[in-house]
Order: C-alpha cells, then structure tokens, then sequence
C-alpha cells in the first residue's frame, strides 16, 4: 500500500472529506484523518474536544502508485485543497519515518487518539504502559502532569511540529502488577 499526504484548508478536513465524498461518490479511496482527545479547562469547565493530529493534512491510501494519475484532479478540483505533498508536479508517496509516524496514528491508535496510561519511575522518566503515546517515548519533549499532557515532536516531509497528547497516571505497582499478572484459563 501507498499513502499520500495532502495538504488543505486547515480546521477544514472534515468538511473537505465529506465535500470530495459528495462529488465524487464513485471514488472509494480510504481517505484518513487522524485525531486526538483532548479535555481542555475552560474558566472552570472541563471541555472535551477533537483536535487534528497532523493540522491541515489528510491521508489516502492507494494500492498501486499509478493510482494517483487516476486521483489527482479529484482531489484538486475540491474546494479546500492546496497540494500534494511533497508538490503537486512531485507527488511522492510517504515513506521511512514520515511513513511509520502516519502509520502509527492511522493503524495503530484509529481514528482518534485517546489517553494514554503512563507512570514515573524513579527518576521521574515517563513509562507508557498503553496508548497513543506507546512506541513514541522518544519524541517527548515535555510533560505537564497537572494537565495530563506530554507534548512530542513529530516529523512529515522535513517539517517539524509539536502536539499534546493526553495522558492519565496510574502508580508504578499497578503498572507491574498489569504486566507481570499471571493469565489462567
């Protein structure tokens, strides 16, 4: 499989998603956008809200790389778009790193990520039990416990950026009770 990145009206995915799907009914590309839960305190009030992980981009998956020929006005004509990544002459299909990022929030965490389960050790380095943030310890680079937040630092097509995540704390002996528990049948 190939995934492409397209870039378009930022805060407007959703729309653009249904827009294409409306003028186009006869296209059955997967098209992903991948989201994140964030509950966000407002004078008081506790807000829950979806945020897109990668603002002001969307994915689709083609099985063969000729198939973007067959995509590419479609995608263009629809209101909201600005290109192709890496440029509309230059389409180019993500791969290595950009790849694995985008992978792990389309196929690993779903459609919209959740919070993830964490502990401190002892020397108050953050442990990822399960969750979005699994498998990607090593692009934190901040941690506010109080909001239950970890911001990392992601990579598309050299550009870099930070998202929070959210994240709820359980204590280090829950933690390894969960993973050394012995399973009876």
């Amino acid at each position: 499989m190939n995934y492409y990145a397209l870039q378009i009206k930022t805060r407007s995915e959703e729309k653009y998603i249904k827009l294409f799907r409306a003028l186009h009914p006869d296209m059955a590309v997967p098209i992903y956008f991948p989201q994140r839960k964030l509950d966000i305190r407002r004078q008081g009030v506790l807000i829950h809200s979806n945020a897109a992980i990668f603002p002001g981009y969307i994915f689709i998956e083609l099985e063969h790389t000729e198939d973007i020929l067959a995509y590419h006005w479609a995608f263009r004509k629809t209101d909201g778009f600005y290109r192709f990544l890496r440029s509309n002459q230059n389409i180019t299909a993500l791969a290595g790193k950009d790849l694995e990022v985008v992978l792990h929030f389309i196929k690993k965490v779903g459609p919209i990520a959740g919070k993830s389960k964490v502990y401190f050790d002892e020397h108050s380095r953050i442990v990822v039990t399960e969750g979005p943030l699994m498998g990607l310890e090593g692009k934190i680079i901040k941690v506010d416990k109080r909001k239950g937040r970890a911001k990392i630092k992601l990579d598309l097509y050299e550009d870099s950026f930070a998202i929070d995540l959210a994240f709820e704390m359980i204590d280090a002996a829950e933690a390894a009770g969960k993973q050394f528990s012995p399973v009876y049948p």
